[in-house]
This record gives structure tokens, sequence and C-alpha cells, in this order.
């Protein structure tokens, strides 16, 4: 009687494993895919944090000598002058109640191309009374590469030297300066004057973190969704 009890028992066992194979099987690459991605996006929060890391590095140190191709992520050092005559402005951006926008001017070197380089925000009504320094300057910044215009960006002024997205190629030649470089410069700078300069270097979004929680989470739930599953099938065997 007890070897019939066993090979029963153990007969309920497997009947009970195959049931669960199927489901065992269709959520197995679900639970491979969820630990992947929750993997790949603690890799990611890695590089962002070295990434951050080696900004704030850079920004606590004196600057760099401007070189091409420049460094992303770096404060810069670069010497030329100021074409005030073909400055322009770039987007539109709000300030205290007071509409103003990016002022954009040429910066030229004697050991490479001309650059743009943004100096930083003015107020639309008194973009005429910004400082324009003359002679060899010497700014510190960081670069700011090219983007393409969006699908739903607005049409540039080139007559008005209006421009809304930043494209250096294209606006060094609307300003009748072809051969400038394909990147600019963002001057940093205190604030309290005009224009105003950003103040840090620019950083990328680290949001990799509550991802990886996510992804981890839900391949745990998977997880326990699977074992309530198969704890009810077996209380009901």
């Amino acid at each position: 009687m007890a070897c019939n009890g066993a090979i029963a028992a153990r007969l309920e066992l497997v009947m009970f494993s195959r049931r669960l194979l199927w489901p065992a099987l269709a959520g197995l690459p679900v639970l491979i895919i969820l630990l992947g991605l929750g993997t790949w996006q603690a890799q990611r929060l890695a590089w962002k944090t070295d990434i951050l890391a080696r900004i704030a590095a850079a920004e606590a140190a004196p600057p760099a000598p401007f070189r091409d191709p420049p460094a992303p992520y770096a404060k810069l050092e670069v010497q030329g002058r100021f074409d005030h005559a073909r400055e322009a402005l770039l987007g539109v951006e709000i300030r205290a109640n007071r509409m103003g926008a990016r002022l954009m001017v040429p910066f030229l070197r004697d050991d490479g191309p001309p650059i743009l380089v943004d100096r930083g925000w003015v107020p639309l009504e008194r973009a005429g009374e910004v400082a324009r320094p003359e002679g060899p300057q010497r700014i510190v910044g960081y670069v700011r590469f090219g983007e393409p215009a969006g699908r739903f960006a607005a049409q540039d002024d080139v007559a008005g030297r209006r421009f809304y997205h930043f494209d250096p190629v294209a606006i060094g030649a609307a300003l009748g300066l072809p051969g400038v470089a394909p990147y600019g410069v963002v001057v940093l700078g205190p604030p309290g004057s005009l224009p105003e300069p950003a103040q840090s270097l620019p950083r990328p979004r680290n949001n990799h973190l509550g991802y990886a929680i996510t992804w981890y989470g839900l391949a745990l739930s998977l997880v326990g969704v699977f074992a309530a599953f198969a704890w009810r099938m077996r209380k009901a065997a």
C-alpha cells in the first residue's frame, strides 16, 4: 500500500509539472527580456554616472586649451575676435516674463575656422544694448554641437537674422561667413550682465536607476505571479 501511495504521489507530481511546463515556457522568454533590460539600464547608470563625475571635475578645473575637434563635456578656453557686425539671435526663451533669445556672434580665430559663439540670453527689447567687446578676446565655455531641425521647427528668418534651431554651417552661410566650424561654443560666466551667459556645463539626464528598478521589479512580479499560479494549481489538484 505504501508503495502504491508513493507511485501515486510521484505520478501526481509528474502531472503537476507537465501542467506547469507550458506556462513556464511562455513566461521564461519574458523573464529573460525583463532581466536583460534591467541589466542594460544598470550598465547605462554606471556609464552616465561616470560622465557626470567627469563633467563635475571639468567644471571645477581650469579651462583646457581649445583643440579641433573639441572635446565634449569639457570647459574650454578659446581666443579670437568677435565679429559683432554679423551677430544673430537664436531661439525663443522667456525669463522673468521677458521674451528673449540667445545672442550668437561669429568668433574669428587665427588658428582655425570661425566659430559661432553663444554669448548668452538677451531680452528682445534690449538686444541692441548689450556690451560688445572689441579686439582680441579670451572666452571660456563649452562646445555645443549642431542639431537638425525638428519636424515642427519654426522657419528661420534669414533676412532678420533670427534662427530657431542650431545648425552652425547653415547659420554661418546665411550670415555671409562660409567655412564656419560645424559646432559652436556657449560662453560660461557669472550672472548679472547682458548677455546672461550660462553658469554651468550641461548635464545629461540620469534616469537609469529608476528604469533599472522598474525592469527588475517587473521581473520579480512575473516570478511572483507564476509562483502564485503554481500554488493555486497545486491546491486545486
